[in-house]
């Protein structure tokens, strides 16, 4: 029976009332609880949302942080261990690892980490398998992954690395996304790992999937209703959402949403209030916030939706200063914890 269920499906368990996903070989439970974190200053505690690094130069090494579950302006968290832009972040509940990224003339291979329950200064993680920026980051509770992104310029990257998120080291081989691709973010459930591939030389509208716990080749997913470069994306354990983005000349305010569990073209989710490229988005499991970005000018406006329903984003606040285009995001309670 076992085989006739695609590993990450999704049901509703109707004796224990709780939702449910298929790893492969068991049904396990989906925890949607946020961790009850806070900082001075919270009206309510809950998770958190984390933006790293961005331009324009000298680029930055700032952390901002925002209280996922009430709205309101970012507050500065602590510093990466060097200045960049390009990277990405992912996460457990207990640490926040940001990859790769531009910190002037030369690509990076660093990845750093913080402790999220403490406000402290990344500290260097190790390193991934080559420098390399325009990268995206997911993952589970466990394991942090790196797709795709420029290796040298004008040289694109397949390679798919991973960490132990609760040790520290170098990443190690995964596999290879569907081809070299510049990736910009990614997203997953507790199974799955989301990756758009939304430049190949020129720009496309490809979504990859991976599964966390093995190791392989990503598979073709289906592809985003809009084709655009500079993206962002998020998750819950059910939906991943796309927003924003740009394709020459046009900035995009689209947001658009996939079923993780699924394979299938992106269906229509609504608007951001403003059209722009290279934001951050994180999570937690209801809400999807999107910040930064670059629309001409840099932006600080942070928007968010209800990922389980369909609407235009709303403001939420700001971060602490227009100069988050190309940052990091990641939370300690998205799709894949």
């Amino acid at each position: 029976m076992s085989a006739e269920i695609p590993a990450g499906a999704m049901r509703f368990n109707s004796d224990s009332q709780k939702l449910e996903y298929w790893n492969g070989s068991a049904w396990f439970q989906v925890h949607t609880a946020t961790p009850n974190l806070a900082i001075a200053g919270d009206p309510t505690p809950g998770a958190r949302g984390f933006w790293a690094g961005g331009s324009p130069t000298p680029y930055k090494d700032t952390i901002n942080s925002v209280n996922i579950s009430s709205a309101g302006n970012a507050t500065d968290f602590s510093n990466l261990t060097v200045g960049r832009v390009s990277l990405d972040g992912c996460s457990s509940q207990q640490r926040g690892l940001w990859m790769g990224g531009n910190p002037g003339s030369n690509f990076t291979d660093t990845i750093d980490f913080i402790t999220i329950a403490s406000q402290a200064n990344a500290t260097d993680f190790g390193n991934l398998s080559l420098s390399r920026r325009e990268v995206s980051a997911l993952s589970s509770s466990t394991r942090g992954i790196c797709t795709g992104g420029y290796a040298t310029p004008g040289a694109l990257s397949d390679t798919i690395d991973y960490v132990t998120i609760a040790s520290t080291g170098n990443a190690v081989d995964f596999g290879n996304l569907t081809s070299a691709a510049v990736t910009h973010s990614a997203s997953s459930s507790p199974v799955r790992g989301i990756v758009p591939a939304v430049y190949t030389g020129s720009v496309v509208n490809t979504i990859n999937f991976l599964t966390i716990s093995t190791t392989g080749n990503a598979t073709d997913f289906g592809d985003t209703s809009v084709t655009r470069n500079n993206l962002s994306t998020c998750a819950n354990p059910i939906r991943a959402i796309f927003t924003g983005g740009y394709s020459s000349p046009t900035y995009y305010n689209t947001i658009d949403y996939v079923t993780i569990a699924t394979t299938g073209n992106a269906a229509n989710f609504g608007d951001l209030t403003v059209a722009r490229r290279e934001t951050g988005a994180c999570s937690s499991p209801t809400k999807g916030l999107t910040a930064g970005g670059y629309l001409g000018s840099y932006s600080d406006v942070i928007d968010y939706v209800n990922i389980l329903t369909e609407g235009d984003s709303v403001d939420f606040g700001n971060l602490s200063a227009a100069t988050f285009a190309g940052c990091g995001a990641l939370s300690n309670a998205h799709g894949g914890l």
